[in-house]
């Protein structure tokens, strides 16, 4: 059995998921595959060249968490419950070219790739066919729910369904993918460290306190609804700082949804989409503070080379950033180079799949 699963960009939405809003991502042509076979006795018995490491275990009824995220055992506790059962062990291979650390999703691809491995795999299963959508569900209950993280369902569903994919997390989680063709783009590794849990701290809780504030001032207000031409009406409340970070969720939240009309009619306007992607940044970079001065030279000279937009990807602080470039791909590719980035050449691409 042989299935591949891709990274993931995020497009529009960044840091919009923990506040209640949708974000919308893209699959990306660099993959995880999982291939394997069963075994005749009890054994898992999983290889990571890539990696330089292995992992080895032994099925039981409930299986028992030895280490944090011990998501290969977590996601066949999670498949056991609702109705696959497995007789037999497997020898599994795992390898990939998605770059790790950096922002793109590459567990959540693996963990992808391993549920839907197991669901194929499985001596009993609760029905013939299993969804894209139920295997970013399986994946989000082992990755997120089995271990109290507070990792939102983005990673999960976007590599899980593939192409263009939009989703909203509550009141419940709906996610949808479509199709449609944009041409290249080009994924840049900074190579440095992402500082997620220093940037949470002044966009996530930044953002509740506002929000608070907001409330106690009008308790209807609600950031879904309120209109972003009205958010001078609210100025007197918020310090300059707290003000500049509210329009930018408001500016990030209305360009995702101009973006997803284009994706819903499947009318896109390249030129369009590269604009709301440099005003994305702009709110990243200027308002929330995620970006980085490297990554800022990195989104600068991919435009001047000829990319249509660009933009820091993932919660920041470092990591990648990438360009869309349907035109000249490599010119922008060793612009990002020269900056000090690590350049990948990509296309949006399917979700897991079996080979």
């Amino acid at each position: 059995m042989h299935i591949s699963t891709p990274g993931r960009i995020c497009l529009f939405g960044e840091h919009q998921d923990y506040l209640g809003l949708p974000v919308i991502a893209a699959a990306i042509s660099r993959r995880i595959h999982v291939t394997g076979e069963a075994r005749p006795d009890q054994k898992i018995h999983i290889h990571m060249p890539d990696i330089q490491s292995e992992e080895v275990f032994y099925l039981e009824p409930e299986l028992k968490y030895t280490r944090a995220r011990d998501y290969f055992k977590s996601a066949i506790n999670v498949l056991k419950r609702d109705g696959y059962e497995f007789e037999n062990g497997f020898d599994v291979h795992v390898h990939g070219n998605i770059p790790i650390n950096s922002g793109t999703s590459s567990s959540s691809a693996l963990l992808v790739s391993w549920i839907h491995f197991l669901t194929q795999m499985a001596s009993k299963k609760p029905k013939a066919t299993v969804t894209q959508f139920e295997i970013g569900k399986y994946a989000v209950a082992a990755e997120v729910l089995e271990f109290g993280e507070p990792g939102g369902m983005m990673d999960q569903f976007s590599t899980a369904l593939g192409n263009i994919m939009y989703l909203e997390s509550l009141p419940t989680p709906q996610a949808f993918s479509y199709p449609v063709k944009l041409g290249t783009f080009v994924l840049g590794d900074s190579l440095e460290p992402k500082d997620t849990l220093g940037i949470l701290k002044h966009v996530k809780f930044g953002m509740l306190d506002i929000i608070d504030i907001l409330k106690q001032k009008d308790s209807s207000f609600e950031l879904a609804e309120f209109p972003a031409t009205e958010v001078e009406s609210f100025k007197e409340y918020l310090s300059p700082e707290q003000f500049k970070l509210l329009q930018g969720n408001l500016s990030d939240r209305d360009i995702l949804r101009e973006a997803l009309t284009m994706f819903r009619n499947n009318s896109i306007d390249q030129h369009r989409i590269g604009e709301l992607l440099n005003i994305h940044q702009d709110s990243l970079r200027d308002a929330k503070k995620v970006s980085t001065p490297k990554i800022n030279r990195m989104v600068a000279a991919a435009l001047k080379a000829g990319a249509l937009g660009a933009k820091i990807n993932g919660s920041g602080g470092g990591g990648c950033m990438f360009a869309y470039a349907p035109n000249d791909p490599e010119a922008v590719a060793a612009a990002i180079e020269k900056e000090g980035g690590k350049p990948y050449i990509i296309e949006v691409d399917e979700g897991t799949r079996v080979h």
